[in-house]
């Protein structure tokens, strides 16, 4: 796959979808379930996305997050997306993170995703 667009994936991938958009899980999880909702439209980032795009892509999020509590039954979700190169944004076709999150599965997950600057994460910690 291009580290530009997740144009070419496959249909028979696909975990969702709608008429604007796409899921599949993740190919590099960070936990069981992880998975991508993606625009068809090749866009960068959110805020290229169309307004109809994002409620297309928020919609799926609902749909991919009730399927996850049913098969995966996990304890909580981080939902995010990142923008740009210094964010980590690696592939720029936008596609939002829907990553199930488990009790046990980090020692102390307060700051959630503030954790994208390990230092920051836990701001309940003394400085």
């Amino acid at each position: 796959m291009s580290s530009s667009s997740f144009s070419q994936v496959p249909r028979e991938r696909w975990v969702a979808s709608n008429r604007l958009a796409f899921a599949i899980r993740d190919a590099n999880p960070v936990s069981p379930g992880h998975t991508l909702v993606i625009p068809h439209r090749l866009v960068a980032t959110w805020f290229e996305a169309s307004l109809e795009e994002q409620h297309a892509l928020l919609a799926l999020v609902d749909e991919v997050r009730r399927a996850l509590d049913a098969s995966h039954r996990p304890d909580g979700y981080n939902v995010g997306f990142n923008v740009g190169e210094a964010a980590g944004q690696t592939v720029f076709h936008l596609h939002v993170h829907v990553i199930p999150r488990y009790r046990g599965d980090m020692e102390d997950p307060r700051g959630g995703v503030r954790h994208v600057i390990p230092s920051k994460g836990n701001y309940l910690l003394p400085r």
